[in-house]
């Protein structure tokens, strides 16, 4: 058992070790409900899109990655240990058990994420043909072929400020209600038609 502690915590497999931790108390404080897992404070999905370990959370990416790679420098560790090496030697192996360590951590994780992601659908992009069929109510003095917008309310509760245009000649003034019925990509507006809100 010494001699496991003393692998864990030693060079190079130490700097893992502390990574380890973190991730394991991470888990325990989730557990009890002190953390709420929320993905966006860690800021890595760039990074591990790059590396092909999106499409799961990353607290899940990060623990497996944590562990794997500091199971294979651990693995490292004991067969650097087996060798009697002077000290420049031991620390230029090191680091290279380190590294290689890191990237059996990043395949292991990839083969692992990818039936991961089936847990984990992604959730479908807003687009702004959402707001098509959609009332809104207009803000500008009045709308024509050329100005107007109008303030419409998504699904999910929230609003936002939109272009809009009309074809016709309809009398749209400020506070007005009227129907998004499509959506001008080139334009970047929507068109829109008065609506009786009582409808």
């Amino acid at each position: 058992m010494g001699e496991f502690i003393g692998t864990a915590f030693g060079y190079p497999t130490a700097f893992l070790s502390v990574l380890l931790a973190v991730v394991v108390l991470y888990w325990l404080l989730a557990a009890v409900g002190v953390l709420d897992g929320d993905d966006g404070v860690f800021g890595f999905d760039g990074v591990l899109a790059g590396l092909g370990l999106d499409g799961v959370p990353v607290t899940v990416v990060l623990s497996l990655l944590t562990a794997f790679s500091w199971f294979a420098c651990l693995g490292g560790s004991v067969l650097l240990n087996g060798f009697d090496l002077s000290s420049p030697v031991v620390i230029a192996l090191g680091i290279a058990v380190l590294l290689v360590a890191l990237v059996v951590g990043v395949l292991l994780t990839r083969l692992v994420a990818w039936p991961l992601r089936k847990l984990f659908p992604n959730p479908r992009q807003a687009s702004r043909n959402d707001f098509v069929g959609r009332p809104c109510v207009i803000r500008t003095g009045t709308v024509t072929q050329t100005f107007g917008q109008a303030e419409v309310t998504a699904s999910d509760g929230s609003s936002a400020v939109v272009q809009v245009r009309q074809a016709g000649q309809d009398l749209l003034v400020a506070g007005s209600t009227a129907l998004i019925f499509d959506y001008d990509g080139d334009g970047e507006f929507f068109w829109v038609a008065p609506l009786d809100p009582n409808l």
